[in-house]
C-alpha cells in the first residue's frame, strides 16, 4: 500500500510551523518558527504582530520542512492546514500558503480543527486505544473529549471561563513573571517548601472546570500582602496555584475515565507540558491501571507534525477541503 505524505501547516496562534508526516505516525520533519521572544515585551500575543511573523515565515518554513524531508512536492499525498479556532489573521496567513500550494501542485487539500491536533498529537508516540477519553489543556483550552473511534469526538466537559493556561499566565503576571508564564510557575511551584492554599472548583458533579475564581484568589491574596506591607512569597503561591490546578484536573480526568469505562487516557495541549500536571496524571493512571499517554514536550506546545497526524486520518476517511477554505477563528470540535 502506498504511504500517505502530508504536507501539514500550522498557524493558529504565535507559531509558525510545518511539517512532514507518512502514515499518521512518523514525523520525517518538523520546523517551528516562534515568536515567543517578540511577544515577550507585550506580555501576550499581539494578532497583528502576530500575523505580520507568519508572513516573514510561512514561505521558509515550509521550504525547510521538504528540504529536511528530502522531498519535492511530487512526493506528496495531500497539504493540511489549521482551519480554526484560533487567531483570525493567522489563520488565514497559513490557509491561504496551503491554498497556494495545494493548487499549484494539485494536491488535495485538508482543513483540520486546531483541538483535534492536540490530540492526535499523541498518535505519533503510540498507537490511540479506544474508547479514549482525552485531557485537553491549553492556554485557550480546557476541555475533556470522549473518543469512541478516529475522528470521533464528544466533548464531556469544557471551562465556563477561563482555561487552564490563560489562569496560567495572569498569575504569571501578577508574581512579575514573564511571558509565556506556565513555565516559570511550574519551575517556582517544584521549588518551593510549601504552598499557599487556595480554592478549589469542582462545580458539584459536572466535568467542566472553571479557573477565573482560583486567578482573582491569587490576585486578592496579593493585594491583601500588600496592603498590610507584606512581601509575598512567589514560590509558595505558585506551588499553591499549581496544586489546585493539578487536583481539579487530575481528579475530574479519573472520575470521567472511570464512569466511561475508556482504555487510554491521553493529555494535550500546551499545558500538558506542565511537570506537576504529567507527574499527576501519570501517578494516578499507572495506580489505575489505565493506559495513559503524554507526548514529549515540542509536541504539547502548537506545532504542524501534529495536525499532519490528524489528516493523515482524515485523509483515510475519505475526508477533503475545498480551495474555498477560509478561517474559522470560533470552530467548534466536530466530528469527521
Amino acid at each position: 500500500m502506498k504511504d500517505t505524505i502530508i504536507l501539514a501547516i500550522e498557524t493558529s496562534c504565535d507559531e509558525t510551523a510545518a511539517a512532514i508526516i507518512r502514515n499518521g505516525t512518523e514525523i520525517i520533519s518538523n520546523v517551528v518558527a516562534s515568536q515567543i521572544e517578540s511577544q515577550k515585551r507585550f506580555g501576550g500575543v499581539v494578532p497583528e504582530i502576530a500575523s505580520r511573523h507568519h508572513v516573514e515565515q510561512i514561505t521558509i518554513v515550509i521550504e525547510e520542512a521538504l528540504e529536511k524531508a528530502n522531498m519535492q512536492p511530487s512526493d506528496l499525498t495531500a497539504v493540511a492546514v489549521t482551519e480554526g479556532p484560533g487567531l483570525v489573521g493567522a489563520l488565514l496567513i497559513g490557509i491561504n500558503a496551503a491554498k497556494a500550494f495545494a493548487f499549484v501542485h494539485n494536491l488535495p487539500i485538508i482543513g483540520v480543527h486546531h483541538i483535534a491536533g492536540h490530540i492526535y498529537a499523541n498518535a505519533l508516540v503510540q498507537p490511540m486505544q479506544f474508547p479514549l477519553l482525552a485531557l485537553v489543556v491549553s492556554g485557550g483550552h480546557t476541555e475533556l473529549v470522549l473518543m469512541k473511534e478516529h475522528g470521533s469526538f464528544e466533548v464531556i466537559g469544557e471551562t465556563r471561563d477561563d482555561a487552564a493556561g490563560e489562569a496560567y499566565d495572569k498569575v504569571a503576571r501578577v508574581l512579575n513573571m514573564p511571558y509565556p508564564g506556565g513555565p516559570h510557575i511550574d519551575r517556582l511551584a517544584h521549588e518551593a517548601d510549601e504552598a499557599v492554599e487556595f480554592p478549589r472548583a469542582w462545580l458539584e458533579d459536572s466535568y467542566d472546570f472553571s479557573f477565573s475564581g482560583l486567578k482573582s484568589a491569587v490576585i486578592n491574596y496579593k493585594h491583601n500582602m500588600d496592603q498590610r506591607g507584606e512581601e509575598i512569597n512567589p514560590a509558595h503561591v505558585a506551588r499553591g496555584f499549581q496544586e489546585s490546578v493539578v487536583e481539579v484536573l487530575t481528579t475530574k480526568t479519573l472520575r470521567a475515565a472511570k464512569e466511561y469505562n475508556v482504555k487510554q487516557v491521553i493529555a494535550a495541549g500546551g499545558v500538558s507540558a506542565n511537570k506537576g500536571l504529567r507527574t499527576s496524571l501519570e501517578q494516578v493512571f499507572e495506580q489505575e491501571g489505565i493506559a495513559f499517554t503524554v507526548p514529549p514536550l515540542k509536541l504539547c506546545t502548537d506545532n504542524a507534525a501534529m495536525i499532519g497526524a490528524a489528516a493523515s486520518y482524515m485523509y483515510e476517511a475519505g475526508v477533503r477541503g475545498e480551495l474555498s477554505m477560509n478561517g474559522v477563528p470560533g470552530k467548534e470540535l466536530k466530528s469527521w
